[in-house]
């Protein structure tokens, strides 16, 4: 099970929700990724998402978008 405290090591700087939409699609790549390559993943792809985050390998960029 996952510990809710493992996202609040991420990056404060964005929303809680653009993180929880940016892991979500990154474990949707992680699970279509194996599925394409025909491997069995021990874990679960939310679960690696996370610790990818965790760990720096992926970042949320955050846009600023001007309004005319």
């Amino acid at each position: 099970m996952l510990n809710p405290n493992d996202t609040y090591n991420l990056n404060q700087l964005n929303s809680p929700y653009a993180n929880v939409i940016a892991i979500a699609k990154r474990a949707r790549q992680i699970s279509e990724e194996a599925e394409e390559n025909h491997e069995i993943i021990s874990e679960k792809p939310l679960k690696l998402a996370i610790a990818e985050f965790i760990g720096d390998k992926y970042r949320v960029n955050k846009i600023n978008v001007e309004e005319d």
